[in-house]
């Protein structure tokens, strides 16, 4: 009977320590892989699901098909002096393969945000565009080499991303139609299916960009899959593309073939 108890305790301590191990390991990577952590810890896929299991109960992760990622819940928007230096290179190449989509005679319409601001100076050199932007820095950004054709929303101002919102700026965006829309995400879920904002007021100046827009394209670098935040968009399945970065490839590699045609990942 003693030895039985014995065993009991260490397949208990075993697991525990697996399970940290797993944690650990969301740390430094984005995502992992159910195949990854049979091979790691040479256990059974059925082992993984229930380690991931307890784990999620815990609030330690979140499952996702085929794996699990982090926790890290946006409570906050960082300031944009913050999130300029986050991923810079990324954000570069996003904005590389967002602005090639960009042709001439589109009006454009640029949500508040730093990747944005990297998609601005791409297109701040080109003259037979039309944008609009709720971004201070976006239409200094676009107005410092004299672009043609920009228009600044109004409304009130929030200086933690330098941007104008509320039922002002909103009314100012209705009045427009827009072939493009890029829009910033404080997250993604994928397992859900959601793209998702930190406040709800940010969250309804959004979707007044997107009833405006005949096509919505979202930009976020990988940190932005590892996160949730209070408010929902939209569904991924809503948006016309979601543009990101190489790190997000695992994550996008396991999700439901119907949101995967959503992604494009930049070089």
């Amino acid at each position: 009977m003693l030895h039985i108890r014995q065993r009991k305790r260490d397949v208990l301590t075993q697991a525990e320590d697996r399970q940290a191990k797993i944690v650990e390991m969301l740390r430094e990577h984005n995502f992992i892989d159910i195949r990854t952590l049979t091979e790691r810890f040479d256990i059974s896929v059925a082992t993984v699901r229930r380690d991931l299991g307890e784990l999620e109960e815990a609030g330690l992760l979140r499952r996702t098909h085929g794996g699990a990622v982090g926790i890290n819940q946006v409570a906050q928007d960082k300031t944009n002096a913050a999130r300029s230096v986050w991923n810079l290179q990324e954000k570069v190449a996003i904005a590389n393969a967002v602005s090639s989509m960009i042709v001439d005679g589109d009006t454009v319409l640029l949500d508040a945000g730093t990747t944005a601001l990297e998609v601005a100076k791409k297109l701040a050199g080109r003259k037979n565009l039309t944008i609009i932007s709720n971004g201070l820095d976006i239409v200094a950004e676009l107005t410092r080499d004299g672009q043609h054709s920009v228009y600044s929303v109004g409304g009130e101002y929030t200086d933690t991303n330098h941007s104008f919102r509320g039922p002002l700026a909103e009314q100012f965006i209705r009045q427009f139609n827009v072939d493009k829309l890029i829009l910033n995400a404080a997250s993604i879920d994928v397992d859900r299916g959601l793209v998702c904002t930190v406040e709800p007021v940010n969250a309804s100046i959004a979707k007044v960009m997107m009833e405006v827009s005949r096509r919505v394209i979202v930009v976020a670098d990988h940190s932005k899959f590892t996160k949730s935040s209070l408010s929902v968009v939209a569904r991924i399945e809503d948006v016309g593309l979601i543009v990101t970065d190489r790190g997000t490839r695992s994550i996008i590699d396991a999700a439901p073939e119907k949101l995967r045609k959503k992604f494009v990942i930049a070089n």
